[in-house]
């Protein structure tokens, strides 16, 4: 199975070494395609070895003399000495087993969380504000996967009649990600947004507080009140709740698309991922 492309905060919510805190105490985290590396695979090889041992030794405790406990343990060691695909097989089935948990916790979160997700009147809206398929977007304007899905939502929205779209914005790339972030919302306030995030996201100049307010210029934005805004509690206070709501219903990455109550897609969605996702919500209404 393809792994999704996304960016990932590092240890989301709380602090990692790799991850560094801004001035504004949002953290940096690094940008990962989620592939899993061979260090990573041999450090689960192992701490799975020192599980199933460990297992069989607690096991052995339970009637069983010294001699045939390390009678057990040889006869394991010497099976994966001869067959070292059952270590591969059995940390396939543990992955699997916790990403499932991971995913029926999600899905609990989400149950849990509606009305924040789907019923927000502080969030944008795109599409049918009364439609009766929700998707609601976690995203970071500086994420290049959310750049890239940008033509495929506009699709979307525009193709789907009944569709309506709750974007979140959540600053999860360091400083740069906070100021377009706090611009977005800023720009919403002058019903803007949707014109200012297209200009924004599909242009690579760096970003700067100049470069925003040329960009809200451009687009028919008063750039001196976009200015004044990004920096308003209001703003503030959204994207915390934000970030906040995505830690609880286990976002780890950007994008990620929560479709109803039922589906999360993380990563680079592909248009036909996301339109079946639709047709399963709307039959399932």
């Amino acid at each position: 199975m393809s792994q999704p492309l996304f960016c990932r905060r590092v240890a989301f919510g709380r602090q990692s070494r790799r991850s560094q805190r801004s001035p504004a105490g949002i953290q940096t985290p690094v940008m990962t395609r989620t592939h899993r590396f061979p260090v990573r695979a041999a450090l689960l090889a192992a701490l799975a070895s020192a599980s199933l041992f460990a297992s069989f030794s607690a096991r052995a405790d339970d009637g069983f003399t010294a001699a045939q406990r390390q009678e057990i343990v040889e006869i394991v060691r010497s099976a994966l000495k001869q067959d070292p695909t059952i270590l591969g097989d059995a940390i396939t089935a543990m992955r699997a087993q916790g990403e499932a948990a991971q995913q029926a916790a999600s899905l609990r979160a989400i149950h849990d969380n509606a009305g924040k997700l789907e019923t927000s009147d502080t969030d944008v809206v795109l599409g049918n504000p009364h439609g009766s398929v929700t998707i609601v977007e976690f995203y970071d304007p500086r994420c290049p996967y959310c750049r890239k899905v940008l033509p495929i939502i506009d699709k979307l929205v525009a193709d789907e009649p009944d569709l309506r779209l709750v974007e979140k914005v959540i600053p999860v790339l360091g400083p740069n990600s906070q100021l377009e972030a706090q611009a977005l919302l800023a720009a919403a306030r002058q019903n803007g947004y949707m014109k200012f995030q297209h200009a924004l996201m599909t242009n690579s100049e760096a970003p700067s507080i100049e470069h925003i307010r040329a960009v809200a210029t451009s687009v028919g934005l008063d750039a001196a009140r976009l200015e004044t805004d990004m920096k308003g509690a209001e703003v503030g206070a959204l994207l915390r709740s934000n970030l906040e709501l995505a830690r609880k219903v286990g976002v780890d990455g950007t994008p990620t698309f929560i479709v109803g109550e039922k589906t999360i897609i993380p990563g680079a969605a592909s248009e036909s991922d996301l339109r079946a996702a639709i047709a399963a919500a709307r039959k399932a209404k």
